[in-house]
């Protein structure tokens, strides 16, 4: 199975750093992955239901720890590419006497 997409779009809550989506194949995509903080790193979430009882169940997750990891992996290299390309375009806005930009 070969991931052939993944989009990241960014959050600034406290909790939640952003939603993922993943394509595999061109054909099958789960969407409201999500990366949240935690307690020293932030960690990736499956996307899941709230039960009766109240609590949670992942609706689609990796079955063995070697896919997760390679899910994770390529996941947090997206997420930390869409940092980068968000704070550089706050650094291009910020930047008063940006050559790039038109005056």
């Amino acid at each position: 199975m070969e991931i052939t997409e993944i989009r990241v779009t960014l959050r600034n809550e406290d909790k939640l750093k952003a939603f993922v989506t993943v394509t595999f194949d061109k054909c099958f995509a789960v969407r409201n992955m999500k990366i949240v903080q935690g307690e020293t790193t932030p960690m990736l979430c499956m996307p899941s239901r709230k039960l009766p009882d109240g609590t949670f169940k992942d609706v689609a997750h990796p079955i063995n720890a070697e896919f997760r990891t390679y899910l994770e992996k390529r996941i947090f290299a997206a997420y930390q590419e869409e940092l980068l390309k968000s704070n550089g375009k706050t650094a291009l806005r910020q930047s008063p006497a940006n050559p790039e930009q038109p005056s």
